[in-house]
């Protein structure tokens, strides 16, 4: 039987910290990034290193339906 990866809580920080560098949606926080956005890059291809990861992490939350498990984080 496979072992399911456990989400790794400081990547999960970081999508509710991090604002995006550059683009149209500068400045804005990764977790709060709309998903058409997300499509976009899915589509196009994700930039490379850690900005690419936490992108294709947001989309595939997002994709799930599984945003609002990030909505504690954002408290923090």
């Amino acid at each position: 039987m496979e072992e399911v990866p456990q989400p790794n809580s400081e990547m999960l920080l970081q999508i509710v910290s991090m604002k995006m560098p550059f683009g149209k949606y500068k400045d804005t926080l990764l977790c709060n990034l709309p998903v058409s956005y997300l499509e976009w890059f899915a589509r196009k291809g994700f930039p490379q290193g850690k900005l690419g990861m936490l992108l294709q992490t947001v989309y595939e939350i997002k994709l799930n339906g599984l945003g609002y498990l990030l909505e504690p984080l954002k408290k923090r």
